[in-house]
């Protein structure tokens, strides 16, 4: 399969041709949500930024293997070496026991995620479930002399590894101004070095989230799940390693360094990085107050909101930007998405709905084919440009254009001819709904519903009483249905 698809290797800091390494099978590891508390809005950016590489990967026919883990072992806070037990901390505020928090969440994500439309990975291993698996990595890693026991706890040793490997390749940072910068954080007395990550910690006492090892009983360190989650799932080596650019340093630096000693190989061939979305700037945080949940912006219940916005709204906003770009929140930019993906919906509906006459004349206009191929081109274009969905709307606002003229009838479907009416209608319904995973979910009635409406207005229209047809329209309007009159009939569409 000859792939024209480019991505922006991180690894390598370009953008590098698409060969997987066993064509056509593609095999791609992201870190998921660590469960112990509800999504946010970063969580849903990484979450549809690989739904978009899963999709189009799919779409290019390739047999993909998506994995995605979830985080429930109660790693630590600060770099997963020191602090509170994330879980932990939550059940005992929750009055739960810690797989209870777990289990909470992750249903929760998993609600948040069909809300989104964001297709299940092939695999969803957790991290407590694979504990036997980390403890071997951890095993070969010391068997290696690169990592060391301290105290019932095992240390990557990174000073060690750094003098045959580059720690701090694929994050661009160098070991000597990573050391100059570290500060003073208590337990360290335990390492080396402070650049040293754990693999494995001992339990203290009051520590709930625990299993035995040939060290004592503890639990793994934040890095080597994925690590060794990966290699079960993908083998050694593989094809894509995604996550937040949040995860680049230390998590994926740990991970790189962990399959390099472990398996004698980097783990993945494109590391694939998502941008964050800020608000006002700066990165959300519970501490600032700025945090804004799925739920608050389903339902509007923060004071950062001015209104609800739907799932398929966010998805749109994010959609928006390529993936690695900044995204800014704002009601604002919220308020233009809505209109935008509103726009896209109603092009969707009036497209369904519109056929290629059988006995058309072929009176083509060569100019409206041209404009046609060429938004067409550019979505798939914009796809393989480093999944470029920014372009790719553009696009799709382009062929948008012929459709509302073919909805108005300002132009006929024969002016266009088969073949390019044919490939408008393939491409922006394949772009809107498989590749974006765009789609209309409101609580507008039936269409059986509306069809008894629209007989009702039009009576109204033929008898005169405009008071019923100024009800119906603004009933309707409230609803989210607006109405257009045209010379033969009556046709809706959703309100933008």
């Amino acid at each position: 399969m000859q792939s024209q698809l480019k991505v922006y290797n991180t690894l390598t800091r370009q953008k590098e041709r698409f060969v997987p390494l066993n064509a056509p099978f593609v095999g791609m590891y992201v870190c998921g949500p660590t469960v112990y508390g509800p999504a946010h809005l970063g969580h849903a950016r990484s979450a549809i930024s690989f739904d978009i590489i899963f999709r189009y990967l799919k779409h290019l026919g390739y047999q993909v293997r998506y994995v995605r883990n979830i985080t429930d072992v109660g790693h630590l806070e600060r770099d997963g070496d020191t602090g509170a037990d994330k879980v932990q901390k939550q059940a005992r505020l929750e009055a739960l026991e810690p797989m209870e928090v777990v289990q909470r969440y992750t249903n929760s994500y998993h609600r948040d995620m069909a809300l989104l439309n964001v297709q299940a990975p092939s695999i969803e291993p957790s991290a407590s479930g694979h504990i036997p698996e980390q403890i071997a990595m951890i095993q070969q890693i010391v068997k290696a002399g690169l990592a060391y026991e301290s105290c019932g706890s095992v240390y990557f040793d990174v000073a060690a590894y750094n003098k045959t490997h580059h720690y701090g390749k694929l994050s661009g940072r160098i070991i000597e101004d990573m050391l100059t910068g570290t500060r003073s954080l208590s337990g360290q007395q335990e390492k080396r070095s402070p650049l040293d990550f754990s693999l494995w910690k001992k339990a203290t006492p009051e520590h709930l989230m625990r299993w035995p090892s040939p060290w004592g009983e503890g639990f793994p360190g934040w890095h080597i799940e994925c690590s060794a989650i990966a290699k079960k799932y993908l083998g050694p080596k593989f094809d894509i390693h995604g996550g937040g650019i949040d995860l680049l340093f230390p998590h994926h630096e740990c991970e790189l360094a962990q399959g390099q000693v472990a398996c004698h190989t980097e783990p993945a061939k494109y590391w694939l990085h998502n941008n964050l979305i800020t608000i006002d700037g700066q990165k959300m945080g519970k501490s600032l107050g700025n945090a804004i949940t799925l739920a608050h912006l389903f339902q509007g219940t923060h004071p950062l909101l001015n209104q609800a916005y739907s799932p398929m709204v966010l998805r749109f906003f994010i959609l928006q930007a390529q993936y690695r770009g900044m995204l800014n929140f704002s009601n604002e930019a919220f308020h233009a998405a809505r209109s935008g993906y509103l726009k896209l919906m109603n092009g969707l509906k009036a497209l369904e709905e519109l056929t290629y006459p059988e006995d058309g004349e072929e009176d083509i206009n060569q100019d409206l084919v041209v404009e046609i191929k060429k938004h067409c081109d550019s979505c798939h274009e914009a796809m393989n440009d480093d999944f470029n969905t920014a372009q790719v709307i553009a696009a799709l606002f382009g062929l948008l254009k012929t459709i509302n003229a073919l909805r108005s009838r300002q132009v006929f479907p024969h002016l266009l001819g088969r073949t390019a009416f044919d490939q408008l209608k393939d491409t922006y319904v394949s772009f809107v709904k498989d590749v974006l995973g765009l789609y209309q979910k409101s609580n507008i009635p039936t269409t059986a519903l509306l069809d008894i409406l629209l007989k009702l207005y039009n009576q109204a229209k033929s008898r005169k009483q405009y008071d019923q047809v100024d009800a119906i329209r603004a009933q309707l309007k409230a609803l989210g249905i607006s109405l257009q009159d045209t010379p033969t009939d009556v046709q809706w569409s959703y309100v933008e």
